[in-house]
């Protein structure tokens, strides 16, 4: 991950088309292998993603169309070979969220970016299994889902003190032998309260009766308690939906 890494905003106003063809999985997953791994020809995506490459290149050139990738230097006259154009995507959520179909988008491109998630966890596991990946990385490493309550302005100062630590470890650790490259996932995700569940019996008798809410607790959270066993620890897709 580079230190001060490219970024392109997108406008969903003026970007609805590029946002359109930004969601398909496989482009997806193609822009991430060029920013992971740097350039490649679609023959060498397809060995990767179990795809043909008549489908990679396809996809290739409409991610091209709209200037996410373009031809990087060929090693050959035979061969042609393609670069990501910037590290980093992203846009603002509240635009998003005003744009025509822009909510369908959001939600396509962040699924997009859960099965990444799922993608990098198998092979950080698998790494780890067969010893591609030292063992000084079994600690560090992990996932959390704390649930702290916080004002929309503290959340936008998280996400900014998330990225300005993220590049300042970045630069210290470049020219270190021992640094991997790591997959950074973070979310924050606004919850509403729960809302609140009337026993049926009791409104049908005319009873005051009882109110509680129904699902889990606050204290645990939507789906479980809320543990943090290590330091959630990207470049992958590279996709942010500005807080800003």
């Amino acid at each position: 991950m580079t230190s001060e890494p490219s970024r392109r905003v997108l406008d969903p106003d003026r970007d609805g088309a590029a946002f359109k063809a930004l969601t398909h999985p496989l482009r997806i997953q193609l822009l991430g292998l060029l920013r992971q791994h740097g350039p490649a020809t679609a023959s060498e995506l397809a060995a990767r993603t179990g795809e043909s490459s008549a489908s990679t290149s396809y996809h290739l050139r409409v991610l091209a169309k709209y200037a996410f990738v373009a031809e990087a230097d060929h090693r050959d006259s035979r061969e042609r070979r393609w670069k990501p154009v910037h590290s980093i995507t992203s846009w603002s959520n509240e635009a998003m969220h005003r744009a025509p179909g822009g909510r369908a988008a959001l939600s396509a491109l962040r699924r997009r970016q859960l099965e990444h998630l799922e993608r990098s966890l198998a092979r950080h596991e698998a790494d780890l299994e067969s010893g591609r990946l030292d063992s000084a990385w079994q600690e560090p490493a992990g996932m959390g889902d704390a649930l702290p309550r916080l004002t929309p302005e503290s959340l936008t100062e998280l996400w900014e003190a998330i990225a300005a630590k993220t590049s300042e470890l970045a630069v210290r650790d470049e020219g270190d032998p021992r640094a991997e490259q790591v997959v950074l996932f973070t979310a924050g995700l606004p919850l509403a309260p729960e809302p609140v569940a009337v026993d049926d019996r009791s409104a049908s008798s005319g009873e005051s009766g009882e109110s509680g809410t129904s699902g889990p607790s606050a204290a645990d959270g939507p789906d479980g308690p809320g543990v943090a066993p290590g330091p959630g620890v990207g470049p992958g897709p590279g996709l942010e939906g500005d807080a800003s």
